[in-house]
């Protein structure tokens, strides 16, 4: 009877050494499923843009549009050539989802036109910043390499005089809006000169609405450049440029004509215009 009871008293002393090990002084039973490793909630990565895809570039214009805009492809009397004026050629790209593009040249006997159109989808690969953000800042760098002219009524810090600038009569002293970008001035100086240009701006008004400007009514931002350039004896050539963003897609639309006949200029509130509805339908066909 007395080696039962002392076994039976070891075993009781082992109960309650081992319930000493598992708990400790405090210990209310309660477990810690803390992880000391973990720095808070995971930021989940920026939205994709809304676009996968770009659209076939060549065929993203219309025939009606290239006959608005290349009046002279109608004058095309063989329809073999007449066609291939109508597909454009395809610029050279390696990676069709990312960037597409497509060109077309048509010359006549009294003016030679030009039109590209580009698409760039633009991918983030930081998971901080969406496809959207990267697009625009693509399209602010595109805006800022532009250099466009402050709006009307926005006061601009006047530039120090210099003889040359005095001598052009330049209000300010220093260079004018219209210095830096020919096409707010061309427009003036053609109805002055009596040419061929039939457009109404001959007035201040007319001229600072068809300056290269940002624009409210395409995509989810734009703007237009015109610029008027002259090389020698040759006639004026005027290049119409059209940014705009929708989502994650940067579209460059670029519309050139030059005149055969020098001393004409090309008409500045009829190029924007047309380059215009062409960039509204392009933003209409990306669904923008």
């Amino acid at each position: 009877m007395q080696r039962k009871a002392y076994v039976t008293g070891t075993a009781a002393l082992l109960v309650a050494l081992l319930a000493g090990c598992t708990s400790g002084p405090g210990d209310d039973g309660a477990t810690d499923d803390a992880n000391p490793g973990d720095a808070g909630p995971v930021t989940a990565p920026a939205q994709p843009g809304r676009y996968r895809t770009l659209p076939e570039p060549c065929g993203a214009v219309g025939h009606d549009a290239l006959d608005t805009l290349l009046p002279g492809i109608q004058r095309i009397t063989d329809p073999i050539q007449r066609d291939r004026a109508y597909q454009g050629d395809a610029a050279l790209t390696f990676d069709t989802d990312r960037k597409v593009g497509c060109r077309w040249k048509v010359e006549s006997a009294d003016v030679t036109d030009r039109l590209s159109v580009d698409f760039e989808r633009v991918v983030s690969y930081d998971n901080a910043v969406s496809d959207d953000d990267q697009a625009q800042r693509l399209f602010q760098e595109k805006q800022a390499a532009a250099d466009l002219p402050a709006p009307s009524g926005v006061t601009t810090p006047p530039a120090t005089p210099t003889p040359t600038a005095s001598a052009k009569g330049s209000p300010s002293g220093g260079a004018s809006p219209s210095a830096k970008h020919p096409a707010a001035k061309s427009s003036a100086s053609t109805a002055a000169s009596g040419s061929a240009s039939s457009s109404p701006s001959g007035s201040a008004d007319a001229s600072a609405e068809l300056q290269p400007r940002t624009l409210t009514d395409l995509g989810d931002e734009a703007y237009v450049d015109d610029q008027l350039s002259t090389s020698g004896s040759t006639a004026e050539q005027r290049t119409v440029t059209v940014v705009f963003r929708t989502s994650n897609v940067v579209v460059t639309l670029q519309y050139e004509e030059q005149p055969t006949a020098i001393g004409t200029v090309p008409d500045s509130k009829e190029m924007q215009d047309r380059a215009r509805e062409l960039a509204a339908r392009l933003d209409d066909a990306l669904g923008g």
